[in-house]
């Protein structure tokens, strides 16, 4: 189980066809990611994916490093 986040988390869903993307912005730092899932998959389990996401990025040294074109 992944520790819960510490800071305020924005999470956004878009539906996008028969997909769902689920974008967790953390308020602190601004760093950005996204998962995209099924609309079958509850929006619970959802939303905790894209925070565990950021967990793990945030860990991994909070996506910093050169900007990717």
């Amino acid at each position: 189980m992944v520790q819960e986040h510490q800071g305020d988390v924005i999470i956004e869903m878009i539906q996008v066809g028969n997909a769902v993307k689920v974008t967790a912005i953390d308020a602190t730092t601004g760093i950005e990611v996204s998962i995209v899932g099924s609309p079958s998959t509850s929006e619970e389990i959802l939303k905790r994916n894209a925070v565990n996401k950021l967990n793990y990025i945030l860990r991994k040294g909070g996506g910093r490093g050169p900007a990717r074109a």
